[in-house]
């Protein structure tokens, strides 16, 4: 149990911690699911910045561990400093007025009753991922790569089918997500193969759903009432979506733990209520904040993380929906920040090009 405990701790309390950071882009956010995402995104962007350097210069594994800890520890700390001064603050806040209590409404009894078929759908997708896990053909690949980094402490320099030496491919070595894999491995001290197909998937299939969540309580703000029917018509939309082996459902629950899973079911999700949270402010009249912003260029480049498409697919959609809201708002403004979340992408992008 010592493993799936540091586990836990890496996948999930790190990361909510440190999502704290990103509290004030909107009042709609403040809850544990947008805290745990937002922190997970940045902690892949991060790991992303600092991997693909030292896979290009062939340093060892070990040295992205220790740097990638170091960095993780200055955020978890930057993360706590600003979490006890809000606590602080909401004291003194409480003392000035102790008259003030905040009043919940109870659930409604059907509400109780269609949250609680959500959660067995979800605990039935969760129990088919573990005793039902799917041989992929892709795993024979990307889950030998996580195996190699943790066990020869090297990466992309030995074929993952042979074990022989073999030159960096472009494809693979600029979007590391199995390195990240092989990290959780490393420090959990979960086998790499049970980190990809059992414990990952556990997490990331979660984590999927609470971004469907959020998305939710901005779609159906007024009618929060139908949010439960929302997400049990997602979940059988995504246990029925098996209809080809190449669907974003099909991706979710059998391809978890691999990069182009996690790009189809979280960052571009992710993105996407990240820019709806965005459109709700300009039609407001409300100027998004610069940690939005930040927020997004961060999700962008977790998505390079994932897969090499991620640097075009991030760039089209931030593309798309800035000139459909220059035209249809007369706010030609959003034009410049939605560009300049688009340099780390296109920057990877050309240097795909240039290697390849």
């Amino acid at each position: 149990m010592i493993p799936f405990f540091i586990f836990v701790i890496l996948f999930f309390a790190v990361p909510a911690l440190i999502g704290y950071l990103f509290r004030n882009i909107d009042e709609s956010t403040r809850s544990l699911p947008f805290y745990w995402v937002s922190g997970q995104v940045l902690l892949w962007a991060v790991f992303q910045l600092l991997c693909v350097p030292f896979i290009l210069l062939a340093q060892p594994f070990s040295k992205v561990v220790l740097y990638f800890n170091l960095l993780t520890a200055i955020l978890l700390a930057i993360s706590l400093i600003y979490l006890l001064y809000r606590s602080c603050h909401h004291l003194r806040r409480t003392a000035k007025h102790p008259n003030i209590v905040s009043l919940s409404s109870p659930k409604r009894k059907s509400a109780s009753l269609l949250w609680g078929l959500f959660f067995l759908l979800l605990i039935f997708q969760l129990v088919m991922a573990i005793f039902y896990a799917y041989e992929e053909g892709d795993d024979a690949f990307y889950v030998a790569i996580s195996t190699i980094a943790v066990d020869a402490d090297s990466m992309y320099i030995k074929l993952p089918y042979t074990g022989g030496t073999t030159g960096l491919s472009a494809r693979h070595g600029l979007a590391p997500f199995p390195i990240w894999i092989a990290y959780l491995a490393r420090m959990s001290g979960i086998p790499a193969v049970t980190t990809a197909q059992i414990a990952a998937p556990l997490v990331l299939i979660t984590m999927a759903y609470a971004i469907y969540y959020l998305i939710g309580k901005i779609l159906l703000a007024d009618r929060t009432h139908m949010i439960p029917f929302f997400m049990i018509l997602t979940e059988i939309i995504v246990i029925f979506g098996g209809y080809s082996v190449y669907s974003a459902e099909n991706f979710l629950l059998v391809r978890t733990a691999q990069g182009k899973a996690v790009i189809a079911n979280i960052i571009l999700p992710f993105i996407i209520l990240l820019l709806l949270i965005t459109l709700n402010k300009i039609h407001n009249s409300v100027k998004p904040g610069i940690t939005l912003w930040f927020l997004l260029a961060l999700t962008a480049v977790a998505g390079c993380l994932c897969s090499t498409l991620g640097t075009i697919l991030t760039c089209m959609l931030f593309g798309i929906v800035g000139l459909c809201t220059a035209f249809s708002y007369r706010k030609w403004w959003i034009l410049f920040p939605l560009t300049a979340c688009c340099i780390l992408p296109l920057g990877y992008a050309l240097l795909y090009f240039m290697m390849e």
